[in-house]
């Protein structure tokens, strides 16, 4: 984690700026544990007493939790970006999920452009990092981890587009994404045709980023999320065939 010496300025007050804006970037994760008390004090070149007054003001603005015997813990600031009765209504309609990948077509194609121009060489390498793992998890035909690395994918780019808004609402936007609310990825993943094509999509991304062309990055992802629009279009009316083929198959057992 990338803790700093504090300047000069109260040291509990250095602390409590510098932990916020961890935080806001998305650096510091909900639920992502701080190290221990001592370490965390040798890090920051603090004294103890002031880290303590630094943590407990934030744990009192509900930035910090404790868990008893576990440490300090990030507190699960993300939330949802929709009600609850929003979200059931979003998983029961079609039209939702193209919505969905809509916006998402027209946000992460900007987070690619900018991620292209404005990314660090960190950035451009936890993006690679990831993408090798997609391989790998290709290679052993695990939809399950494919369509987990995949999310994690996307939201890289998003982290290195570098806009703290962006950030924090397309990654509540991704928990739905990740519980199936819109739709379930793992389902993407079973064919081999289209596991191919997807991954060779990813790659096409990564090598845009990679060669930091913002124009192609964001074609690429276009492209890619065109694609999983139509193979979901796709798949909705095999599964509406396959329900009015087995109706059809038992009235004409009751038939005869």
């Amino acid at each position: 984690m990338p803790f700093e010496p504090v300047q000069q300025e109260k040291l509990s007050h250095g602390v409590i700026r510098q932990i916020e804006g961890l935080i806001l970037r998305g650096i510091l994760r909900p639920g992502e544990r701080l190290p221990s008390e001592r370490e965390l004090a040798e890090r920051m070149h603090v004294s103890r007493p002031s880290l303590r007054e630094a943590l407990g003001d934030l744990q009192e603005r509900g930035l910090l939790t404790t868990k008893a015997g576990a440490g300090v813990y990030v507190a699960d600031v993300l939330g949802s970006a929709f009600a609850p009765a929003l979200v059931k209504l979003f998983s029961t309609h079609e039209q939702a999920v193209s919505d969905y990948i809509s916006f998402r077509r027209d946000m992460e194609g900007l987070a690619a452009e900018r991620a292209a121009k404005l990314s660090s060489d960190t950035d451009l390498k936890v993006i690679d990092t990831i993408f090798q793992k997609m391989e790998a998890a290709h290679q052993k035909r695990n939809p399950a981890d494919e369509a987990h690395l995949d999310a994690d994918f996307h939201l890289s780019i998003i982290e290195a587009s570098h806009n703290i808004i962006m950030l924090h609402m397309m990654r509540s936007m991704y928990e739905l994404l990740r519980e199936g609310v819109f739709y379930n990825r793992s389902i993407m993943f079973k064919q081999r045709t289209t596991r191919d094509m997807l991954l060779d999509q990813h790659r096409q991304i990564n090598i845009a980023l990679q060669a930091r062309d913002p124009a192609a990055a964001r074609r690429a992802v276009e492209k890619h999320l065109d694609f999983v629009d139509e193979a979901l279009n796709q798949q909705r009316k095999a599964d509406q065939n396959e329900v009015y083929s087995q109706k059809r198959f038992e009235h004409e057992l009751r038939r005869s």
